[in-house]
């Protein structure tokens, strides 16, 4: 029976960085995973994520995006792979709003730069863009995206030069603590180990069913358009993109190739029970709301539809990730729920998981995301 040091089931964002980062610490460490690497299959792919400072959904996790990024340029340096695109982010929503409030105290909380823009500096700016009467906006210029599918990639490239095995196309079914270790089963083998880290993503359900919080998973819609008419958008430094308005939240990426801009709507989405089988059908609901928001806020986008792609967001009860280890073994750690904004930190999280498996702990400030918040009676 192949033994190792430590297992991680899950190639995906998280996955790939946690082998990066046990590789990297010169341990024997086996990567397992049900698809190719770089597949469309999951939750990282899709070209582009947005990576932000300035956290509108809870300021403490600020303190990890500093990590990541500096890991991100870490990883950069050592594959050789260009992965951020520092273009900024233009985030726009009412002065009563979720968002752009959310944004000025993450701010305000951690020192972080951020320029406030009212509606009419926005226009004068950004003359492609419409800024409905009493919106205000926060420009974060360190801000920008990851080339999402080269990000995973160059993860697994680094853990191979540093010795990581990995084994792609096949399923783990189970994985069992026992006083010998932990043993995986896996396309029709078992494998040992003395550490597990499980980032499953949406299937997170089947490997981690004995925690018993239900994590619910979103099937979502990317959109590309065509420029149209509209060469501000191409040409003239366009950064990504977040808008809060009454008919939902929705992202966007300016236009890096043929395909045009990319949009997608953050809120909503179609709660699924399988994500292997699932047959990705089109969503005429949310492509017509997207397009809605693109009439009234970036009307210079055309209507062609140029592709669309789906993905999935493994949610968990509050929207927040869970990173912990496995309350009936702390051989075990993982990661579930990042709930569609999680790839930003993969970098981070990769090393956080390598930390609980292998230490035990972890210098970085996680207790805001740990299982006892959901399981405390």
């Amino acid at each position: 029976m192949p033994r190792f040091d430590l297992i991680v089931l899950g190639l995906g964002g998280v996955g790939s960085s946690a082998l990066y980062h046990a590789a990297r610490r010169g341990k024997k460490v086996l990567g397992i995973d049900r698809f190719a690497p770089g597949h469309d299959r999951g939750s990282s792919h899709g070209e582009t994520r947005i990576i932000r400072e300035a956290y509108f959904e809870h300021p403490d996790y600020a303190p990890l995006l500093t990590r990541s990024y500096r890991l991100w340029h870490e990883l950069e340096h050592f594959t050789g792979r260009p992965l951020f695109h520092q273009v900024g982010l233009l985030q726009v929503g009412p002065e009563g709003g979720v968002v752009v409030p959310g944004v000025l105290r993450s701010a305000r909380s951690h020192g972080l730069s951020i320029e406030q823009l009212t509606a009419d500096e926005v226009r004068r700016r950004y003359p492609g863009v419409v800024v409905r009467s009493g919106d205000i906006a926060a420009l974060e210029k360190r801000a920008g995206y990851l080339m999402v599918e080269r990000c995973v990639l160059a993860h697994l490239e680094a853990a191979q030069r540093h010795g990581a095995s990995r084994i792609d196309q096949v399923t783990a079914q189970t994985w069992e603590a026992t006083a010998n270790g932990i043993a995986v089963r896996a396309g029709g083998e078992t494998f040992l180990a003395d550490r597990l880290v499980i980032a499953a993503g949406a299937w997170s359900n089947d490997l981690l069913h004995a925690l018993r919080v239900p994590l619910k998973v979103l099937r979502k819609h990317l959109y590309w358009f065509a420029d149209g008419s509209s060469d501000y958008l191409r040409t003239r430094g366009f950064p990504t993109f977040f808008f809060e308005s009454p008919s939902g939240m929705f992202y966007g990426f300016p236009q890096i190739d043929s395909l045009g801009l990319k949009v997608a709507r953050h809120s909503g989405g179609i709660e699924i029970d399988d994500p292997t089988d699932d047959p990705r059908p089109p969503d005429p609901e949310d492509r017509r709301l997207v397009r809605e928001f693109l009439d009234q806020s970036l009307p210079g986008v055309g209507p062609t539809l140029t592709r669309e792609k789906t993905c999935f967001y493994t949610m968990s009860p509050d929207e927040h990730f869970i990173i912990d280890r496995h309350p009936d073994d702390p051989r075990v750690a993982f990661a579930a729920g990042l709930s569609g904004h999680g790839f930003k930190f993969t970098s981070g999280l990769g090393e956080i998981l390598v930390d609980l498996a292998l230490d035990g702990g972890t210098s970085q400030p996680i207790d805001f995301l740990s299982l006892k918040r959901l399981t405390a009676q």
